[in-house]
C-alpha cells in the first residue's frame, strides 16, 4: 500500500495565511462591476482564489512525504555446479532425472508464490530451463557460487539456495567456512566409493631452462586398487616418445615420483607431454596425460673481464656483475691468466687499452667480435689510443686527476636506479678521474655526472655510446672498489653499486629495439578457461608513438590452424580479446602498414590444460552435509527430491514487505506547475472570450 502525506516546514497557521492572500487578491479584482454574467465572476474569481493560495503556500516550503510499500515473494535460487566432474563421475541417466526433478520443484514453488532464479556455477550459459544445463565446467569453485549468490540476491526475500552438486572443490576455499544468511539445500550426486585408478597428479619443473642443459622434470602418480602392478609413464615431445620409465606400484604408498632428466635442446617454447599408459582396467584415462610447457633461453651471459694489470676495482666490479645469477665473467691480466676464445656476450676493460703491452690479444678479440664493452679509465689509460675507438667521448689530460663521486643525470631513462641511489652515491668515497677535457658525440648519454664535494658539474662520469645495434659505455673512475665496500659497510648490502654495474651490462648487452611494431600478449602463458588478450605498440620514424593504426594478427596452432584477428591499437592499450583457446603452443604475426611500409612483429605464447575435474573421481557428500546441517537444512540425494519440494514448502517462507519514503518540495512536482499554468491560461481565456481588456 502507497501513501502520500504533506509535510510543511513552518507554522500551519500561515496556511490560512496563504488563503487570506488568495482571497484577498480574488476580491480585490473580481469585486468591480464586470462586463460578463455574476456566475462567471465568481469562477474567475475562484480560479485566481486558488492559483495565489497554491502559489503562495509553495513560498512555505511545503513537502510531501510519499511511503511506497513492495511485496516481495520469497526467492529460491538453484545453484548449479555445472563441473566437467559431476557429469564424469556421475551416472548420466540418473543425472538426468536429477535435473528434471529439480525442474519440476522450480515449476511447484513458482505456482506457490515463490520466485525462483537458477545460477551456475560455469555461468558461460544462460538456460532457461535445468534440463538445458551442461557440466563442462573446468574448475569447481563453490565458496564463489554461494557467495555470489548472497551478494546478488542481498536486498531480496531469499528463503534458500538448491546447490546441485558432487561437493569436489578443487579451486578457492571450502564452502564451508564462509557463513550464508539463508537456508542451503544440497542435493548429493556423483559416487563416493573409490575408483580403481591411476592418476598422473602433477608436474614438478622449471618453467625457464638454459639451452644445452639437462633440468629436472618430475611427475607424481597416485593410484588406487593398483598396488603391486606396474605402471609404464612416457616423456613425449611434439607426440614423440622421447624417454620411458615403469614402475612399480606399491600398495603402502600411493603416491610415487617418477624423474626424468631432459635436455633443453634450441630456444624458445618447448612442449613436453607426460603420460601414463592405460590399463584396461582403469575407472578412467582422463587423468593419465599433464602438458608441461618450458621456456628454453640461452645460458648464462658471459662477460670478459680484463686488465692491464691486478687492481682492486677488478674484484668488485666481478663481484657486482655476478651478483646477478645469469651473468657469470672470465678473467684475463696479461702475463697472470689465460685468454679463453669464447663466445662473449660482454666485455669488461679495466684501464684499457693501455700504455703497457701484452693487451692485444683481447682487444683484437673485441674488435673481430664486435662486441659491446664497458671501458673504464684509470692512470694506465693509454688516452691516445682510447680516442683513437671512437666510443663517442674523447678525453684531453695533461695527467692531472681530480676526486670526484657520481651524481645521477635524471634526463637519462636507459635503466632505473633503487630510489635510495640519490642518498648513497654522494656519500661514497670520491675516486680519481683524468682532469681535462671531455668533447661528448651527439649520439652519446650521460648516466653519472661528476660530483666535486657538493658541488655538481657537467662533466661526465659515466657515458653510453650508441653506433648502429651496438653499445659501449665509459667509466672515467678508478678506484670505484671503494664505493661497493663503503656501501656495504654502511648499508649491509652494495644494492646501489651491483645493481648499476648489473644494469649497465644488461643494456650493453640488449640490442637497441629498432621495432616500429611491437604486438604482444598481455601474458606468456594462460589456461584454457582463459581469455587471451593482446597489446600493441606502433611507432613513427622518431620512435614517438602512434595510435590508431589498424593491425592484422594471426594465431597459429601446432597443427597449423590459424585464427585472423584486426584491431586498432589505442592510447589506452584496450588491445584485443581473442576470447579463449585450447590447451597448447601458439605462434603469433601481426602486421600493421605504417607510412607505406609494411611492419612485422611475432612471438609465441602457450595455453595451459586445466585437468582438474579429472583428477578426483571421489564425491565429498561429507561437505555438502555440512553445509546443509550449518544452515538448518538436510543432505538430499536424487531419490529423495520429493522430501526437499516438501521441507522448502513446510518451511513456510512468507512475502515480506519493504517500505520505502521519499520526501520531495512539492514546488519541484512538474505536474503542479501545468495545473497552474492551466487555471491561469482559463482565467485568462474567458476573460479575454468575454470582452476584458
Amino acid at each position: 500500500m502507497n501513501s502520500f502525506r504533506l509535510i510543511t516546514t513552518t507554522s500551519p497557521w500561515l496556511i490560512l495565511a496563504c488563503l487570506l492572500a488568495g482571497a484577498l487578491y480574488a476580491w480585490l479584482l473580481y469585486s468591480k462591476k464586470s462586463p460578463w454574467p455574476a456566475s462567471i465572476n465568481y469562477g474567475l474569481a475562484a480560479l485566481r482564489f486558488v492559483v495565489v493560495s497554491i502559489v503562495a503556500f509553495l513560498l512555505l516550503g511545503p513537502l510531501v512525504r510519499y511511503l511506497k510499500n513492495t511485496t516481495k515473494k520469497p526467492l529460491v535460487v538453484f545453484a548449479i555446479d555445472n563441473s566437467r566432474s559431476v557429469s564424469l563421475f556421475t551416472d548420466s541417466v540418473q543425472l538426468r532425472q536429477t535435473q528434471e526433478g529439480l525442474q519440476s520443484i522450480l515449476t511447484k514453488l513458482q505456482t506457490e508464490n515463490f520466485d525462483t532464479q537458477v545460477r551456475l556455477l560455469q555461468p558461460d550459459e544462460n538456460p532457461t530451463n535445468l534440463n538445458q544445463v551442461t557440466f563442462t565446467g573446468q574448475t569447481s569453485n563453490l565458496s564463489q557460487l554461494l557467495m555470489s549468490v548472497q551478494e546478488e540476491f542481498v536486498q531480496e526475500n531469499l528463503a534458500g539456495v538448491v546447490l546441485l552438486s558432487d561437493g569436489i572443490v578443487n579451486q578457492g576455499i571450502s564452502p564451508a567456512q564462509s557463513g550464508y544468511t539463508h537456508t542451503l539445500y544440497p542435493v548429493a550426486v556423483g559416487d563416493t566409493i573409490p575408483k580403481k585408478d591411476i592418476i598422473l597428479a602433477s608436474l614438478r619443473y622449471n618453467k625457464v631452462n638454459y639451452s644445452g642443459t639437462r633440468f629436472p622434470l618430475e611427475a607424481e602418480v597416485q593410484h588406487v586398487g593398483f598396488g603391486g602392478a606396474t605402471a609404464t609413464v612416457v616423456l613425449k615431445e611434439n607426440g614423440n616418445i622421447i624417454q620411458r620409465k615403469s614402475i612399480m606400484l606399491k600398495p603402502n604408498q600411493p603416491v610415487q615420483p617418477v624423474a626424468f632428466q631432459v635436455m633443453a635442446a634450441g630456444l624458445g617454447k618447448r612442449h613436453y607431454e607426460v603420460e601414463i599408459l592405460a590399463r584396461p582396467d582403469e575407472f578412467t584415462k582422463l587423468n593419465n596425460t599433464k602438458h608441461a610447457y618450458i621456456d628454453v633461453v640461452k645460458g648464462k651471459i658471459k662477460i670478459l673481464v680484463a686488465a692491464a694489470a691486478p687492481h682492486p676495482d677488478i674484484k668488485a666490479m666481478r663481484a657486482a656483475i655476478e651478483s646477478n645469477e645469469n651473468y657469470e665473467t672470465d678473467l684475463f691480466i696479461p702475463g697472470l691468466t689465460l685468454l679463453k676464445q669464447q663466445n662473449y656476450d660482454v666485455a669488461v676493460l679495466h684501464q684499457l687499452p693501455g700504455r703497457t703491452g701484452g693487451a692485444e690479444a683481447v682487444l683484437n678479440l673485441v674488435r673481430n667480435k664486435n662486441l659491446p664493452a664497458l671501458y673504464i679509465i684509470g692512470p694506465q689509460s693509454d688516452l691516445v689510443a682510447f680516442n683513437n675507438l671512437r666510443l663517442g667521448l674523447a678525453i684531453t689530460s695533461n695527467g692531472q686527476t681530480d676526486e670526484v663521486t657520481g651524481a645521477i643525470n635524471p634526463a637519462f631513462k636507459g635503466f632505473q636506479l633503487p630510489e635510495q641511489a640519490d642518498e648513497r652515491m654522494p656519500q661514497y668515497p670520491p675516486a680519481l678521474v683524468p682532469f681535462g677535457d671531455y668533447r661528448i658525440a651527439g649520439n652519446s648519454e650521460i648516466i653519472l655526472y661528476q660530483q666535486v664535494g657538493r658541488v655538481q658539474t657537467k662533466k661526465p662520469l659515466l657515458t653510453v655510446h650508441t653506433s648502429g645495434d651496438k653499445r659501449n659505455a665509459v667509466l672515467l673512475a678508478s678506484g670505484t672498489w671503494q664505493w661497493r665496500l663503503s656501501e656495504a659497510a654502511e648499508h649491509k648490502t652494495p644494492e646501489v653499486y651491483d645493481q648499476l654495474i648489473t644494469n649497465l651490462i644488461q643494456l650493453l648487452n640488449a640490442p637497441r629495439n629498432k621495432k616500429r611494431l611491437n604486438v604482444y600478449p598481455v601474458q606468456d602463458e594462460y589456461t584454457s578457461t582463459e581469455e587471451i588478450r593482446f597489446n600493441a605498440e606502433v611507432y613513427n620514424e622518431a620512435l614517438e608513438p602512434v595510435y590508431g593504426q589498424n593491425i592484422a594478427l594471426t594465431i597459429t596452432d601446432v597443427a597449423g590452424t590459424t585464427r585472423n584477428f584486426n584491431f586498432a591499437n589505442g592510447e589506452n592499450q584496450s588491445g584485443v580479446n581473442i576470447g579463449t583457446l585450447p590447451g597448447g603452443r601458439y605462434t603469433y604475426t601481426a602486421s600493421a602498414r605504417l607510412d607505406g611500409t609494411l611492419q612485422q612483429d611475432k612471438g609465441e605464447f602457450i595455453v595451459e590444460e586445466l585437468q582438474l575435474e579429472a583428477l578426483n573421481a571421489v564425491a565429498d557428500h561429507n561437505l555438502l552435509y555440512q553445509l546443509g546441517a550449518n544452515s538448518g537444512s538436510s543432505l538430499y540425494f536424487p531419490g529423495t527430491l520429493a522430501q526437499l519440494q516438501t521441507d522448502i514448502l513446510k518451511a513456510d517462507h512468507k512475502p515480506v514487505i519493504y517500505s520505502a519514503e521519499e520526501l520531495t518540495d512539492v514546488i519541484d512536482l512538474k505536474w503542479l506547475f501545468f495545473v497552474l499554468l492551466a487555471f491561469v491560461s482559463i482565467e485568462w481565456f474567458i476573460r479575454k472570450y468575454n470582452g476584458s481588456y
